[in-house]
């Protein structure tokens, strides 16, 4: 389970290196509490206001749930993706020698998404740029970033549609 392991504990570690593994789980720790907290905010403030915006254009409601929807998958796939990467430096940190054990596992586990298996078919081909988002899938860091931007670019193209029509 993520965040039972202490770095501090880790035999064959010099100091300075489990000081450093530390501050990753701390920082991973601090970003996946920061990305709840303004993200529960952000979102209650941009749904208020869309819902008041889809009122007012005589859209249905149904814009506003799908956002919803939308919103907090993907928050739960930071969230899920920060856990991951956790749980895949646990396991290597957890191995016999982690200073000179193989780091072929630990890319492994770094290109398969949680919930989606190997990041070979994601995302969906049919998402805008997604040979661009394919290519970030290999690292989760800059998958989350992608998947972000790629998500904003649909809501875009979706209300402008929907204004148009």
């Amino acid at each position: 389970m993520p965040g039972s392991l202490d770095p501090m504990t880790i035999p064959g570690l010099s100091g300075k290196a489990k000081e450093a593994v530390t501050a990753v789980f701390e920082a991973m720790t601090e970003w996946q509490n920061e990305a709840a907290r303004l993200g529960e905010k952000n979102s209650k403030q941009v749904l208020d206001k869309m819902a008041k915006a889809t009122v007012a254009m005589g859209w249905p409601e149904q814009i506003v749930d799908a956002a919803r929807m939308q919103m907090q998958t993907a928050a739960d796939m930071q969230s899920k993706t920060i856990e991951h990467i956790k749980a895949a430096w646990e396991t290597q940190l957890q191995s016999p020698n982690p200073m000179v054990a193989s780091p072929d596992a630990m890319l492994s586990r770094l290109k398969s998404m949680p919930g989606f298996g190997s990041t070979a078919n994601w995302p969906p081909a049919n998402w805008p740029n997604a040979q661009a988002m394919q290519a970030a899938a290999t690292a989760p860091l800059a998958f989350w970033m992608e998947f972000g931007k790629q998500w904003q670019k649909f809501w875009t193209e979706a209300f402008v549609k929907a204004k148009t029509n």
